[in-house]
């Protein structure tokens, strides 16, 4: 007898879309098929659609940022807030500071994560602090443990690296089969034109996305794919944002480098007119990069139509409006002072449901790709996560695709108290989510206890296309090896 039984209904993949039952065992999906024996706990998902459980493999949880300020988000609230938006599975950040030791910040991340999250998840490093030992030693380390994926940053005083370290932290990442996560802005760009605004008196917060020119982000993005190139490490850009971005990256895949890209909701449906508002109102519509204009917007759409832009991701990075979050320097905060980042994880997925799949932007097969088996592919944690299959974790997603809401921070489940999408109407939701085959959403209930979710330790990061044409020859492959040959030659 199966532990679950799923009958009746629409099953998606990323690959196709047919009606089948879904029969469990020991959490893990042991058959798929018509007319499945009942199970234990059987429920019937006429008229519903069956979906991978998404994964949100960007998002900042109980993190303190590099200005001081700790996010609203614990491991609870931001998991609980997840599950309810029919994600099942996340990849928030264990992020090192300067002077901090890689397994000190890894263990007080996994002590708090286990204690807390109702829904299975992995670490991503930030790495802030590139010295001799963390690179010969606990990096690596960290790699052959389960955390194969790491995000440096190109801006920020207090975490971004040079390019010399990036190239030290990359061979390190190619050596170890690790993905380099980047967050591409230029920063003396930001930091000049920042400098000149506040020196006319220009602090509202819409100067934010002044300052984060778009250029700033394509200076540096290009950069990035630069030093990919040179090492022939695979990159993944970040919450990326503008239409030459978006450009330069299919650019560079054209070309054969190992480069992927992300988007996120606020690329989609913000707009940098948005934070134009009375007073410091703005700064909820405020990170870094800001939304731009509607031609970025489309830009990025036609990124995630065409796999320019492989995954799509929250970026949940959740301030309170006050003085402990987004405003530290209360009615007197400058945009330079602000808290950078919005608030999503819940509704990364109906958002994108709503405005993609049943506007018609994207097939649902596609939006499965994006939001969950691409992501298992690119982070290591396929075949097990981001599927339906046999074999594979019942983390599932039962959506009433007729079911319309109204966006409210009220139904939501985070502590951030405030939402940039509020008042706007979404068409889809997901009424009954599963972890492991556990049954923790039940339309506006939880049945998920707290430390109940699961670390997976992943494996090396997979490519997304296994076809001839991904895998060509991309013509920097030997190059550390030609370096290191001329060791071997007559220094004469």
């Amino acid at each position: 007898m199966f532990d679950l039984t799923i009958r009746n209904g629409r099953v998606s993949t990323h690959e196709s879309t047919f009606m089948a039952d879904i029969g469990v065992i020991d959490g893990r999906i042991a058959a798929i098929g018509p007319g499945l024996a009942p199970g234990r706990e059987d429920v019937d998902a006429k008229g519903l659609w069956v979906l991978p459980g998404g994964i949100d493999s960007h998002c900042h949880v109980e993190q303190l940022s590099g200005m001081g300020v700790m996010c609203a988000d614990d491991f609870y609230s931001a998991t609980v807030s997840a599950a309810f938006g029919g994600t099942t599975t996340i990849v928030p950040f264990a992020a090192q500071h300067r002077g901090m030791r890689l397994p000190d910040v890894i263990g007080d991340y996994a002590q708090r994560a286990r204690e807390k999250a109702v829904i299975d998840y992995g670490f991503h490093l930030i790495l802030a602090n590139p010295d001799d030992t963390t690179l010969a030693e606990e990096l690596p380390k960290a790699i052959r443990d389960g955390i194969t994926s790491l995000k440096v940053f190109m801006t920020y005083d207090a975490l971004r690296l040079d390019d010399y370290q990036m190239l030290d932290v990359m061979t390190v990442a190619q050596r170890e089969g690790a993905l380099v996560m980047v967050h591409a802005e230029n920063h003396d760009i930001i930091r000049w034109i920042a400098h000149r605004l506040l020196d006319r008196g220009h602090v509202a917060p819409k100067f934010h996305g002044v300052a984060h020119d778009a250029l700033a982000e394509s200076e540096a993005t290009y950069r990035a794919i630069a030093l990919a190139r040179l090492i022939d490490v695979p990159i993944l850009l970040v919450h990326v944002s503008s239409a030459e971005s978006v450009q330069m990256i299919r650019d560079a895949r054209t070309l054969g480098a190992q480069v992927n890209a992300e988007s996120c909701p606020q690329y989609l449906f913000l707009k940098a007119e948005d934070a134009d508002l009375p007073g410091l109102e703005g700064a909820k519509f405020c990170c870094s990069p800001p939304p731009r204009d509607e031609a970025s917007q489309e830009a990025v759409w036609q990124g995630l139509i065409d796999g320019t832009l492989a995954v799509y991701s929250s970026d949940h990075a959740p301030y309170r409006f006050d003085t402990g979050g987004k405003l530290p320097h209360g009615d007197a905060t400058t945009f330079k002072q602000m808290a950078n980042g919005l608030p999503g994880i819940e509704l990364r997925l109906p958002l994108l449901f709503s405005e993609g799949v049943m506007a018609g932007r994207i097939g649902i097969e596609q939006f499965v790709a994006l939001t969950a088996t691409n992501h298992a592919r690119m982070y290591g944690m396929a075949p097990r996560k981001g599927f339906i299959a046999v074999g594979a974790d019942a983390d599932l997603a039962l959506w009433d695709p007729e079911r319309r809401v109204q966006i409210s921070h009220t139904l939501l489940h985070d502590n951030v108290g405030y939402t940039p999408y509020e008042g706007r109407w979404i068409q889809g939701w997901p009424v009954h989510v599963f972890s492991r085959g556990r049954h923790i959403v039940d339309h506006d209930e939880l049945h998920a206890e707290r430390g109940s979710g699961r670390f997976i330790a992943r494996g090396v990061p997979g490519p997304l296309d296994t076809s001839d044409t991904a895998r060509r020859p991309r013509g920097r492959q030997n190059f550390l090896r030609l370096v290191e040959d001329q060791d071997s030659l007559d220094p004469r």
